[in-house]
């Protein structure tokens, strides 16, 4: 599978010739100045929860794709209010069979609010399921034995876990988690972008190694293939 990181949470993954972008939040990322925002395709967009920093470019990225949106019934709704009409609302524990495999909506342990305040329904993860192999792409959250139940599915080729500590799991955490979801090639996210999130890359992947695990963390911008 192709993957190419955007930035924070923000994530392409090409599955069975499909683009799934994940947590659109680019052009307000002092991070990702260099991506355009308006040359990104892709055919789903993928979002875990409501905060800004995961939802910022949804809108308009759905408008320029045309890309169907899946996430929670109440960021559906959100999106409908802003004009979106390609969307499938979805909550923890529903799936989803699509021209490219299979979506699972799981839960994940964190809050989720618009940047007015509102609710912005359970915040969530992501198992994708295809004939290429499977992966989970975790949202933010904290360390949770829930986590466990995903070995129940699929073996995971590799996974999506936050390590910047502050908001949702540091290093040691993810570490953690990589053993409950039984996944040893983990991509970080949610790290550097602000200043409580802020990590010692080259120790973070030390600690992973420590423990015979791969942490892969992509530069921005840049396109890897797993």
């Amino acid at each position: 599978m192709k993957i190419t990181n955007y930035g924070h949470s923000c994530f392409s993954v090409e599955v069975k010739g499909k683009k799934l972008l994940f947590d659109p939040f680019i052009s307000s990322n002092p991070l990702a100045k260099e991506i355009d925002a308006e040359s990104i395709e892709a055919d789903y967009i993928l979002i875990s929860h409501g905060h800004e920093d995961h939802i910022g470019d949804a809108v308009a990225i759905a408008e320029q794709t045309k890309a169907m949106v899946i996430t929670n019934y109440e960021i559906v709704n959100w999106l409908n209010a802003q004009g979106v009409k390609n969307t499938h609302p979805m909550n923890i524990g529903g799936s989803l069979g699509l021209d490219f495999g299979r979506v699972s909506f799981v839960q994940a342990s964190h809050s989720s609010s618009f940047s007015d305040g509102s609710y912005a329904g359970e915040a969530g993860g992501f198992i994708i399921e295809s004939q290429e192999g499977s992966f989970y792409f975790a949202g933010d959250t904290g360390l949770t034995t829930d986590m466990k139940l995903i070995t129940e599915f699929k073996d995971l080729l590799f996974s999506f876990l936050p390590i910047g500590g502050n908001y949702t799991m540091d290093t040691q955490s993810a570490i953690m988690a990589s053993d409950f979801i039984k996944c040893r090639t983990i991509i970080g996210m949610h790290y550097d972008t602000f200043e409580h999130i802020q990590i010692d890359q080259k120790d973070a992947v030390e600690q992973f190694s420590a423990v015979q695990k791969e942490l892969v963390l992509i530069d921005i911008g840049k396109t890897i293939n797993l």
